[in-house]
């Protein structure tokens, strides 16, 4: 069956031309498309989509709205996945949408809707109920919290930092030991520590690596 989208862009442009894109997708089936926070609610409560796009910034303040309408859509509908798109990395924006929990939720910087495959599978990973986050979005927010002294990841060594910095672009176990030329078992190794110094000991391996990550992004700043 076809993945159902509805797509909310407040820009007529960029709302034609990325519902276009997406439409030409096999398998891909834009069922509504809106420019507004309260169209694009009324059009997921209309269609129940297995998937929403919808920017970040939207009217009437162009701040969080459609932030706030993704938190609401997961709310109400919790079988329909939500991806953000955001012109730049916001960190707080991030722990924002994901503060609920990181199940059928995405964050992906703007420029991806030109990568229809990548825009397209991530779609598909929140609509199963997957967590996707743009890889550039991790890697700035892993550089910018290590660097932060009063963190959960002060407990890490450096080879667990080095083996979380990976996971967090998405690599899993495999990719990480050849990155960092070491053994698969060593990396599970540090995996298994990591999760542990972060209190994640409990939880599905899926849900661990995505909250793991989202330790560096809930890290308080340094105290003055």
């Amino acid at each position: 069956m076809a993945l159902r989208v509805v797509f909310a862009d407040d820009n007529f442009l960029v709302r034609q031309g990325t519902a276009a894109l997406l439409a030409e997708v096999e398998g891909v089936e834009v069922v509504a498309v809106a420019d507004t926070p309260d169209g694009l609610l009324a059009a997921v409560a209309e269609h129940t989509p297995d998937a929403v796009l919808t920017d970040m910034r939207m009217p009437p303040t162009f701040t969080t709205e459609g932030l706030d309408a993704a938190r609401l859509i997961r709310a109400r509908h919790p079988h329909t996945g939500v991806v953000v798109l955001s012109q730049f990395v916001e960190p707080e924006d991030v722990v924002a949408l994901l503060s609920d929990g990181v199940a059928g939720l995405g964050y992906l910087l703007k420029e991806r809707v030109a990568r229809v495959e990548e825009l397209v599978g991530a779609l598909q990973t929140v609509s199963d109920g997957g967590s996707a986050l743009d890889s550039q979005v991790v890697e700035t927010l892993v550089a910018r919290r290590t660097a932060e002294i009063d963190s959960p990841l002060a407990e890490l060594t450096g080879r667990e930092l080095a083996v979380l910095g990976e996971m967090a672009t998405g690599k899993n176990n495999i990719a990480i030991a050849r990155t960092l030329h070491v053994s698969e078992r060593s990396v599970e190794k540090h995996t298994n520590a990591l999760f542990g110094k972060l209190g994640l000991s409990e939880e599905r391996d899926v849900n661990r690596r995505v909250l793991a990550v989202l330790a560096f992004l809930d890290a308080r700043p340094p105290r003055r």
